[in-house]
């Protein structure tokens, strides 16, 4: 009976041990996934950052007169999109 006793008492001891581990893992995934979204809001809003600074230089070289070519186009094709929505924006006022 003791070695059956003995057996149920570390088969216990096990499951505790599981249990503490389980707790622990559950916190450090959610201080993970914390972390990840953290990083993922920087990610995005260093994106928008660098995006908006080559717009910036792509206007400062229109404005120097420094623009090649093929960056002429791909500015004016973003200013002809920025045209094209502001047509649909005083479409959709004056309706």
């Amino acid at each position: 009976m003791a070695a059956v006793e003995e057996h149920i008492n570390r088969v216990y001891n096990k499951i505790q041990q599981l249990l503490k581990q389980y707790y622990v893992l559950q916190k450090e995934n959610e201080k993970l996934r914390l972390s990840v979204e953290t990083l993922q809001a920087t990610h995005q809003q260093d994106t928008e950052k660098i995006h908006q600074l080559m717009q910036q230089v792509s206007i400062l070289k229109s404005a120097a007169g420094q623009m090649e070519e093929p960056d002429k186009k791909v500015f004016e094709k973003q200013i002809n999109q920025y045209i094209k929505e502001i047509d649909k924006c005083i479409g959709l006022l004056s309706e």
